[in-house]
């Protein structure tokens, strides 16, 4: 019978700013000539914004959330090194990397030996505003992250997934962009220290996105939609019991932050839908996993939280097992584009 441990973080760029440019994106949409000009104006903004934003254009609030981050992400690191797993599967979403127009699906398994890319290269930033050797390790464009895949594990996986009659995709090489933004960083950040990486590791590509896919590449207004979060819940279940009935010992890792400014149109895209992550957050820490399950996908829109379907696969996966919230943290923010979450959830 394989032991199971389960994690959750965020892969948001935060984690890698410098004080500097944690608030470079909220800068952007302040001078983007969509945004209303009353919001130009922090004095407008939500009062908790203000604070975050002080009298220094948000660097000493930066220093802190990062801060707090770093640690939750060494407490996630120190469980995951003293359970010691043979795999970690992590769930994390796509932003027009790997998939494009030619296919989007709504999962999908890799099954390679190897994931490596250049992290700090200008397109592996996947939209972030760090420019190469930006970032707080200083590594440049020119850096290589090269991390083992669990490939006899994850064709397993993909062979029973498909047995269960959830019809997934799987992939034997990346099509248009190595190792997508959602895995490298979460490895990255369980990495913080660079103490080094020996993990196997299965990527698991949720469709978060959904209906803001392509990002208007399309043409069309909006995207056929993502997997509603019912159904990423009960594949999380269902990977947890193939994970519990074999041989391994495995971390299941949810990866993503909650509602993102830049998805909240009800807030002009300027911050996030804090009280919907406040309400998600207080269902996680009671281990009210169901909760999640029976959330519409259009509210998760509404919200912003198009990523929580990466935390709702884990959700699924821990209820199924009977796994309870060991350590839960809420890193809020109004300002950084999204609160980031960390959990730590054994039997």
């Amino acid at each position: 019978m394989g032991e199971i441990l389960g994690l959750g973080l965020s892969h948001g760029p935060h984690g890698a700013h410098q004080d500097h440019t944690m608030a470079n994106l909220v800068k952007r949409v302040m001078a983007s000539p969509k945004t209303p000009e009353n919001l130009k104006d922090p004095k407008n903004w939500p009062d908790e914004m203000q604070q975050e934003w002080g009298t220094d254009e948000g660097s000493t609030a930066a220093n802190h959330h990062r801060t707090s981050l770093a640690s939750g992400y060494r407490k996630l690191r120190k469980a995951l090194d003293d359970f010691n797993p043979d795999v970690v599967l992590i769930w994390g979403d796509d932003q027009y990397e790997n998939f494009q127009e030619d296919v989007v699906p709504a999962f999908c398994v890799y099954i390679e030996n190897e994931y490596s890319c250049n992290p700090w290269a200008p397109r592996a930033t996947s939209g972030s505003s760090l420019n190469p050797a930006d970032n707080i390790w200083g590594e440049d464009g020119e850096y290589v992250m090269t991390v083992p895949g669990a490939r006899e594990a994850a064709k397993g996986l993909a062979v029973n997934l498909l047995g269960e009659d959830f019809d997934i995709a799987y992939a034997y090489k990346q099509l248009h962009h190595k190792f997508g933004h959602a895995f490298w960083r979460t490895v990255a950040y369980l990495d913080y220290d660079r103490t080094g990486w020996n993990y196997p590791i299965i990527p698991f590509h949720v469709n978060c996105y959904g209906s803001r896919f392509s990002g208007g590449r399309s043409g069309d207004e909006f995207d056929p939609p993502g997997p509603t979060p019912r159904r990423c819940f009960d594949i999380g279940a269902a990977i947890a019991r193939y994970f519990r009935d074999s041989p391994y010992k495995v971390a299941l890792i949810g990866s993503s932050s909650w509602s993102h400014a830049s998805l909240t149109a009800k807030n002009s895209f300027m911050w996030p839908d804090v009280p919907a992550d406040r309400a998600r957050y207080g269902e996680l820490k009671e281990g009210n996993y169901k909760a999640w399950r029976d959330i519409p996908l259009a509210q998760m829109e509404d919200s912003g939280q198009f990523e929580l379907l990466n935390w709702v696969a884990l959700a699924g996966a821990m209820d199924a097992l009977g796994h309870k919230p060991v350590h839960t943290e809420f890193v809020e923010s109004w300002l950084f584009n999204s609160s980031k979450s960390i959990g730590i959830f054994a039997g």
